[in-house]
């Protein structure tokens, strides 16, 4: 089960972030799952509310590219460390574009059932990537 469960991870960063396939995500996620977000302070749910966040990040850094760095699986979990990298050209929660490359590292670890996303965890360095933006001083 822990290659398919890796193939799922990989459609997710492949199709859906570099190829903006977001309809994707209805395959990939559980239509409950629960999606925990280091920067959310309570978890969202389902594979729309995954289409609204990437949606919003893809506007935001309509360049954007996700490199996975290091990918693992184990039981019914997938672990991927990951970098992305991308331009600020649209608004990101209330800020307006800077036109600023960035770079940004996190991990993500994801729970499966019956070969879907059923749960997932995201932390990631916004702090370095605000302070990259020059949003905040750094």
């Amino acid at each position: 089960m822990s290659a398919e469960n890796t193939a799922v991870v990989r459609r997710l960063i492949d199709e859906v972030w570099n190829q903006r396939a977001l309809d994707v995500l209805d395959d990939l996620f559980a239509a409950d799952a629960l999606i925990h977000d280091s920067g959310v302070p309570r978890p969202t749910r389902g594979p729309m509310c995954a289409k609204e966040d990437i949606g919003a990040a893809c506007a935001a850094f309509p360049d954007i590219r996700i490199n996975i760095d290091d990918i693992f699986a184990a039981d019914d979990k997938v672990v991927v460390r990951w970098s992305s990298h991308g331009t600020h050209r649209g608004e990101m929660q209330g800020i307006p574009p800077t036109n600023r490359p960035m770079t940004m590292t996190g991990i993500a670890i994801y729970r499966f059932a019956g070969g879907k996303i059923v749960e997932e965890w995201m932390n990631n360095d916004t702090l370095g990537m605000l302070r990259q933006l020059g949003v905040i001083p750094g």
